[in-house]
């Protein structure tokens, strides 16, 4: 069986979030000043993260997470640190628009968003975006201020 038929079959799509939430990538907070934060809370539920990156050079070299958070937030914002790490600023960019492209239930680019397209089914449960999308919302916030030094530097 091909991967992309692997990540078809639910009970795969089901193992891939157990396992980002049970072992989250980066789930750590560094104390390192170069290192920009963004804490983001859901009034609706228990998620309260906080999403750290470390932008050198137009590229994510690192990304951490850490905070209360439940298992579709845990595991998309683990997901979101494996794809991003290493990618420049556009080719973020460009990977979190599908996945938001995905989560609001809209064509988007399966190859892109790798182990991601597991949370396809969320955007058949309005009450489960906030969760599968406040670690990439804090990711985005801090790509938005990166660009923004860099502007205001030249």
């Amino acid at each position: 069986m091909m991967v992309n038929e692997l990540l078809k079959d639910p009970m795969v799509l089901r193992e891939i979030i157990l396992d980002h939430y049970e072992y989250p990538r980066h789930h750590h907070l560094v104390e390192d000043e170069s290192y920009h934060q963004a804490h983001m809370a859901s009034e609706s539920c228990i998620d309260d993260i906080h999403v750290q990156a470390l932008i050198k050079d137009n590229i994510i070299q690192d990304i951490n997470f850490e905070g209360v958070a439940c298992t579709i937030s845990t595991a998309s914002t683990s997901m979101m640190t494996e794809l991003l790490i290493g990618k420049t600023l556009e080719e973020a960019k460009e990977i979190i628009s599908n996945y938001y492209a995905m989560i609001d239930g809209r064509e988007y680019d399966e190859e892109m968003l790798n182990e991601a397209i597991s949370l396809q089914g969320v955007s058949k449960q309005a009450n489960r975006i906030k969760c599968a999308t406040i670690g990439w919302h804090g990711i985005e916030q801090l790509i938005n201020e990166s660009e923004e030094d860099h502007d205001s530097k030249e």
